[in-house]
C-alpha cells in the first residue's frame, strides 16, 4: 500500500541512471526547485508540510532516498564510500529533472549528505538549509570540536549502535506504546520532543515501517572491536556511512572551496538526537548505566555534535561563507513539523536571500 500524502503533494516513479525510486513533487514545474533529502528511520514523506508551504514560485523535490522507502531495494549503500552514495543519487535525480542549480534542505541523515554536497558540488547549491542536521564528522566514536576519534577503529560508530528491541519492533510493525522500544514511543521521546505529536503521526510512522531492512541496508552490518563498547563499523548500510571512519577530508574540502553557499543552520533546543550528548551515543547510555561497563567520559566522551557544527560553520565564515543560526525553543529534532510557523518564516527568508524565484 503507498503512503497517503497531502493535497498538493504528487508522487512519481522516477527512474535516472543510478537509482528508480518514489520522488514527492509540491509547486510549478517551472519554479525555482528546492531539493528536500529525509533523514534515517523516514523517507521524502517527512518533508510534504514544508513542501506544501514554500512560497509562490518555487519547486519542491523530495526522493526516497536509496535503502528508504519506495527506493530500489537492490540498491545499497557502500559505506566505504561514506555518503557518496546518496549524494551521487541525489545530483543524478537533479541532473535527470534538468536543475543545474537548486536550493538544498536535509534533516539528520540528510543534513550530513547536505555537508558532502557542499564538498562535492558547492557551485549548484543557491542555499544550503541545515534542519537538525548531523554532524559534519557523522555519528559517533569523536571526542572534540575538529573530530578527533576515541580510538583508532572508531568503536561506537556505524550499525552496531541501533537499538535491537527497536529493530525487531519495526519488522513486527508494532504500532503501539507498550515498550520504550516501540517505534511510536521512540519517535515521541527522541524525535518530535515533547510533548508534541505530529497531525500525521500515523503517516510517518508507516514511513517509518518502510526503512529498508537487513545486514546491507538497516542496521546494517558490524565487526567487534577490543575497544569499548566493543563494536566498530562496517561496510554497508546508511548507519555505517555515518561513521566517521569514512568521513575522510570532508571537512577540509568543505572549507576549501571559493564558492560558498549561504547556510541556514536550525534546530530544535530540546533535540535529543543530535547534541552534546545525543541519546543514542554510547558514551551518554553509558553514564546513564544502559551499558555496562563505561569506561568514563575521559576514555570515551560523548560526541560533541553541536560543537562540531558550530565550529565548522564558523570556520565556513572566517573563509568567506556566510551562516544564520537559528534556535527554536521547544522543539526537538523536527522543527519544520513541530514549529512549522517559526521554521518557514527563517526558510523563506533564507530562500529570498539567494535570488527571487522564477513565476
Amino acid at each position: 500500500m503507498s503512503l497517503e500524502t497531502l493535497p498538493g503533494i504528487e508522487a512519481r516513479t522516477v527512474t535516472t541512471p543510478r537509482l528508480t525510486s518514489r520522488v514527492l513533487f509540491a509547486g510549478p514545474e517551472s519554479g525555482t526547485p528546492v531539493l528536500f533529502l529525509h533523514g534515517n528511520f523516514s523517507c521524502a514523506t517527512w518533508w510534504e508540510e514544508t513542501m506544501v508551504a514554500l512560497p509562490r514560485g518555487f519547486r519542491a523535490i523530495a526522493p526516497d532516498q536509496r535503502g528508504f522507502g519506495a527506493a530500489d531495494p537492490e540498491a545499497k549503500v557502500d559505506a566505504r564510500r561514506g555518503m557518496a552514495d546518496l549524494v551521487e543519487d541525489a545530483v543524478a535525480l537533479m541532473d535527470h529533472l534538468g536543475h543545474e542549480r537548486f536550493h538544498l534542505a536535509g534533516n539528520s541523515l540528510g543534513g550530513i549528505i547536505a555537508w558532502w554536497m557542499m564538498a562535492a558540488m558547492p557551485g549548484r547549491l543557491l542555499t544550503v538549509t541545515q534542519a537538525g542536521p548531523g554532524s559534519p564528522f557523522g555519528f559517533g566514536a569523536t571526542r572534540d570540536s575538529v573530530g578527533t576519534p576515541v580510538n583508532k577503529d572508531f568503536a561506537g560508530s556505524g550499525g552496531g549502535l541501533l537499538n535491537r528491541d527497536l529493530i525487531r519492533n519495526i519488522d513486527a510493525g508494532d504500532r503501539g506504546t507498550a515498550t520504550p522500544f516501540s517505534p511510536r514511543n521512540v519517535l515521541r521521546a527522541l524525535v518530535w520532543g515533547p510533548p508534541f505529536i505530529p497531525d500525521r503521526e500515523d503517516t510517518l510512522l508507516d514511513a517509518m515501517f518502510r526503512v529498508h531492512r537487513g545486514e546491507q541496508d538497516l542496521p546494517g552490518d558490524h565487526v567487534s572491536s577490543s575497544f569499548w563498547p566493543h563494536f566498530a563499523p562496517g561496510n554497508w548500510g546508511a548507519t555505517n556511512a555515518m561513521s566517521p571512519r569514512y568521513t575522510g577530508d570532508l571537512v577540509a574540502r568543505l572549507l576549501a572551496f571559493d564558492a560558498k553557499p549561504p547556510v541556514l543552520w536550525i534546530y530544535g533546543e530540546e533535540d535529543v538526537a543530535v547534541s552534546d550528548h545525543a541519546a543514542s551515543d554510547p558514551a551518554t547510555r553509558g553514564q546513564k548505566g544502559l551499558l555496562e561497563d563505561y569506561p568514563g567520559p575521559e576514555a570515551y566522551p560523548p560526541q560533541p555534535m553541536m560543537r562540531q557544527i558550530r565550529r565548522l560553520l564558523d570556520d565556513y565564515r572566517k573563509l568567506g561563507g556566510e551562516y544564520r543560526e537559528v534556535p527554536v525553543a521547544g522543539s526537538g529534532h523536527v522543527p519544520f513539523l513541530s514549529h512549522p510557523e517559526v521554521f518557514d518564516a527563517a526558510f523563506h527568508a533564507h530562500l529570498a536571500s539567494a535570488a527571487a524565484p522564477r513565476a
